[in-house]
């Protein structure tokens, strides 16, 4: 059954266009402006910016797709690419430009720290109060409640106002009663980054556990590997277009792999070369794995001859550890390159041993006729990707950062 039908959806905004305190207010203002009077409510000697014509920006534009009862549905793309205006849109806190929502059953948003709790109320009174607003009755908050006070680990604060909770003490709570108070849709924004590790990672196996029980999750999250494990569908926007809807692992590499062209297509300069990009891709898949072949490509272009060209590229940690360091000269040598002339050097590595994760290339472009050498000033990231290796396990750090092919044995 479909439980979330998006048809054409747009959301336009205006830029430059200041609004007053209550609708009241943006009446009285327009209607003074429509009688050629002067702002009612300007003080003296301030600017009147009310009447100042604003650019338009389309945060959303002609998004179209359905959520059957039960899928649990990742939203990703770059930041301001749309995902909150449209889980914000869902949750009826601001209404579309255009097109259209349908939505059957009950909806708890988890969008922004504090979202749907009044500041004023304690942690218990608040509980009481959401679970109203999704039309619940005292006896099924009754029911619940203890559930959610233990899982938001925050018994001793419960008759506290929520005012003053810390930011992650609001998530604890927030997401509690979200995820406890029976929504038959639920929608989280990348909120849960700001509880500590061990929380999200509660955070997640909760998602998973409403998934199961036949409930709708939309996930919005910069945490490909969560993304990967909570989710079975996946939707990419770009720029508030909706570029690609699909199964969870083909979404989350197409989208790495369109990341990791734009963010490392970047003309730079050295005193003797422009960089114009450096690409580092799989031969058999979208996004980088584990033992994948892989090459890793620099194009430049020589602002002085070059007479004896080298490349030296270093794989390094997030945390600059250097892993892998390749020279170009101890593997080949090329001609001299003229001034103007374009060129590509790179390597090919025919089972990258890297674990999943992060990492960073530092690059130096060389003309060792001089012992000149000359650091590309960026870092280039690239990731690699979670990869069924070690019976399927999924890796972290206790790993370490490199794979083997390797064969257990056993003797008796």
């Amino acid at each position: 059954m479909t439980v979330i039908s998006v048809e054409h959806l747009s959301k336009q905004y205006r830029l430059g266009q200041i609004g007053g305190r209550t609708l009241t207010e943006d009446l009285n203002r327009w209607w003074a402006r429509v009688r050629g009077k002067p702002n009612p409510y300007l003080k003296i000697g301030q600017e009147d910016r009310s009447n100042r014509e604003g650019e338009y920006i389309w945060a959303l534009r002609d998004v179209s797709f359905t959520v059957e009862q039960g899928e649990v549905v990742g939203i990703i793309g770059r930041n301001g690419a749309g995902k909150s205006t449209l889980l914000k849109i869902l949750s009826r806190i601001t209404a579309p430009t255009e097109g259209r929502v349908k939505v059957k059953g009950r909806i708890a948003s988890l969008l922004e720290v504090g979202t749907g709790f009044h500041p004023e109320l304690t942690g218990r009174e608040n509980i009481y109060l959401n679970g109203a607003i999704l039309g619940m009755k005292t006896t099924e908050i009754d029911r619940k409640f203890d559930e959610i006070v233990d899982f938001a680990e925050i018994e001793r604060f419960m008759d506290t106002p929520v005012k003053r909770y810390s930011s992650g003490m609001y998530v604890r709570l927030a997401f509690a009663v979200a995820a406890h108070l029976e929504p038959e849709i639920l929608l989280v924004d990348e909120v849960l980054a700001v509880g500590d590790a061990e929380f999200q990672k509660k955070c997640l196996g909760k998602m998973g556990e409403v998934a199961r029980e036949g409930r709708t999750v939309l996930f919005v999250s910069h945490n490909m590997a969560a993304v990967r494990n909570i989710c079975k569908k996946g939707l990419i926007l770009e720029k508030g277009v909706a570029s690609s809807l699909g199964e969870i692992n083909s979404i989350v590499d197409n989208y790495l792999s369109s990341l990791l062209y734009s963010e490392n297509d970047e003309t730079i300069e050295t005193d003797s070369f422009i960089v114009n990009s450096v690409q580092i891709k799989s031969k058999t898949n979208l996004a980088i794995k584990t033992f994948d072949e892989v090459t890793i490509d620099v194009h430049f272009v020589a602002k002085t001859k070059i007479h004896d060209p080298g490349l030296y590229i270093g794989i390094l940690s997030t945390d600059h550890q250097r892993l892998i360091g390749l020279d170009f000269k101890d593997h080949k040598t090329i001609e001299p390159i003229d001034v103007g002339q374009v060129c590509q050097m790179g390597f090919r590595i025919f089972d990258l041993p890297i674990l999943p994760g992060k990492y960073v290339i530092e690059i130096y472009l060389k003309d060792m006729a001089f012992y000149k050498i000359e650091l590309v000033p960026k870092s280039f990231t690239f990731e690699v990707v979670e990869t069924p290796i070690y019976g399927g396990r999924k890796i972290d750090r206790w790993y370490g950062y490199f794979g083997l092919h390797v064969e257990a044995n056993s003797k008796r």
